[in-house]
C-alpha cells in the first residue's frame, strides 16, 4: 500500500498536524513509526514550541502502543494550544467541520479523518478544556467527537448546557453520547425485537470481592446466568485485560492480577457457527441508514481485525466479499434491530460491534461512535472493503452539507 503523495517523508516530519490517518495508514501497512517519530524528536530539540510536532510525535506513540508517552506529548501541545487545523486535501474546502475533542488516547475521541481521508472537508480540532470558556473558531458544521469515557462525563454536560442555542448544526449531541456506554447500552436495548443485546453489570471492586470470596452469587447479580463469564475494566479497549473465565478459579486469578476500580461482567454467549469459527460485523449508522464497514472471521471468540488472518486468508477475505455484496439483505433482515439502535440512541453517526446469533438475531457486543472506520487495508487484496467505505463517506459527505444547508433555511 503507498502512501498518499501529498503525505512524503517530508511532509510527515513537517510541522504540520496531520491527524491520525497517515500514521495510521503507515501502521496497517506495516511502517516502521519509530525511525519517523525519532525524527520529529529530533526536530523538537530546536522547536520545542511546535505543537503541532508534538501533537504529531503523541499520535505516533498511539499507534506504537506507547499510551503513557502519547499522553505525556500531547499535553505538552495542549499547554501550547488547543485548535489545530487539519486542512482538506481536495481544495478548495467545500466545509469546514469542528471535531469537538477530549485529551486523551485513540480511544479518547471519534477519529473521523480516518473516513474523511482525501477529501474536499477542511477539519478543525478543538480540545476542550472544561476549566476554560467556549471560544470556537468558525464553521458550518460541528460534531462532537468526545467519548462516552467516565472522565469525559463532566465535560460532556458542561457542553450541553453551552451548545444549547448553538446556531450551527450539531452531529452527536453532548447529552446523548453516554448512552453507548457498555452498561447503558445493554440497559437501552434490551426488549428490541430481533437485537440480542448481553446483560452487562458495572461493578465496583469491592462488590466483585464479595463474588470472589463467595459472600454473594453469580446468579444473584446476573439472574439465569453462570460461567463462564466475560470481564473487563471499565474503560478499557481494544480488549485490553478483556477475558473469559470458566470457573471461580479464573475470577479469583483475574481479580488478583487486573486491580481497577470497576469492572464490566456479563454472561459468555457463544456466537460460533455450525464450522467453529466466530464471524464479527462492524457497522455504521449514519442518520438511520446501515453502512458495512467489515467482517472479520476467526477460531476466537475475542476478535480483532487485524490478528484474525484477514490479511493472510484469500477464503475469510472471499467471505467478508460475500458479506458486503450482500450487506443490503442483512441490513433488511435486521431493519428493526438497527432501526431501534438508531432511534434509542438518538445519535446520528454511530457504529456497532455485532454478530448474528444461531436463531437469526443481531447480536450486540459494543455500540460506540469513536470506533475507527477506515479505508487503508491494501486495494489489491480489498477491492471490495473500499466500494463499501467510499459509500460511507459519500454518505457522510452528502450528510454534512445537507446539515450545512438546512441550516441556512
Amino acid at each position: 500500500m503507498n502512501t498518499p503523495s501529498h503525505l512524503n517523508h517530508a511532509n510527515l516530519i513537517a510541522a504540520e498536524f496531520l491527524g491520525l490517518a497517515p500514521f495510521l495508514r503507515l501502521n496497517i501497512a506495516g511502517e516502521d513509526l519509530l525511525p519517523i517519530g525519532q525524527e520529529i524528536l529530533t526536530k523538537l530539540q530546536t522547536q520545542n514550541n511546535d505543537p503541532n510536532l508534538w501533537m504529531n510525535l503523541s499520535t505516533i506513540m498511539f499507534c506504537l502502543g506507547q499510551r503513557d508517552i502519547g499522553l505525556s506529548m500531547q499535553s505538552q501541545a495542549l499547554e501550547i494550544q488547543h485548535i489545530y487545523h487539519l486542512s482538506a486535501q481536495q481544495k478548495p474546502a467545500k466545509l469546514c467541520v469542528l471535531l469537538l475533542m477530549a485529551a486523551g488516547d485513540l480511544a479518547a475521541n471519534t477519529p473521523l479523518d480516518c473516513l474523511l481521508e482525501n477529501s474536499d472537508i477542511e477539519l478543525i480540532y478543538y480540545f476542550v478544556n472544561a476549566e476554560q470558556a467556549l471560544a470556537l473558531p468558525t464553521h458550518d458544521v460541528m460534531m462532537v467527537a468526545i467519548s462516552e469515557a467516565d472522565e469525559n462525563s463532566a465535560l460532556l454536560n458542561q457542553l450541553q448546557q453551552e451548545l444549547v442555542n448553538w446556531p450551527k448544526p450539531i452531529i452527536n449531541a453532548p447529552h446523548k453520547i453516554p448512552r453507548v456506554e457498555r452498561f447503558a447500552a445493554a440497559q437501552l436495548l434490551q426488549n428490541v425485537p430481533g437485537l440480542f443485546i448481553p446483560p452487562t453489570l458495572r461493578l465496583s471492586r469491592k462488590k466483585l470481592q464479595g463474588l470472589v470470596n463467595a459472600k454473594i452469587t453469580i446468579q444473584t447479580l446476573l439472574a439465569g446466568s453462570d460461567f463462564p463469564l466475560i470481564i473487563r475494566p471499565v474503560g478499557s479497549h481494544a480488549g485490553k485485560d478483556l477475558e473469559k473465565l470458566e470457573s471461580m478459579a479464573d475470577l479469583q486469578s483475574y481479580f488478583s492480577r487486573v486491580d481497577v476500580i470497576e469492572y464490566f461482567l456479563s454472561p459468555f454467549i457463544d456466537y460460533s457457527n455450525n464450522d467453529g469459527l466466530f464471524r464479527k460485523y462492524r457497522i455504521a449508522l449514519l442518520d438511520g441508514k446501515a453502512f458495512a464497514c467489515h467482517m472479520a472471521v476467526s477460531a476466537h471468540w475475542m476478535i480483532h481485525y487485524v490478528n484474525a488472518g484477514m490479511y493472510e486468508d484469500g477464503q475469510k477475505r472471499a467471505e467478508e466479499a460475500a458479506f458486503i455484496a450482500d450487506f443490503a439483505n442483512f441490513a433488511e433482515r435486521h431493519q428493526a434491530a438497527l432501526a431501534a439502535i438508531s432511534q434509542r440512541t438518538e445519535l446520528d453517526y454511530v457504529c456497532l460491534d455485532c454478530a448474528e446469533t444461531a436463531d437469526g438475531q443481531l447480536f450486540v457486543f459494543e455500540i460506540d461512535h469513536a470506533m475507527v472506520v477506515h479505508g487503508m487495508d491494501p486495494e489489491a487484496q480489498f477491492a471490495y472493503k473500499q466500494v463499501a467505505i467510499q459509500q460511507l463517506r459519500d454518505a457522510f459527505r452528502g450528510f454534512l452539507f445537507r446539515m450545512s444547508v438546512d441550516s441556512l433555511k
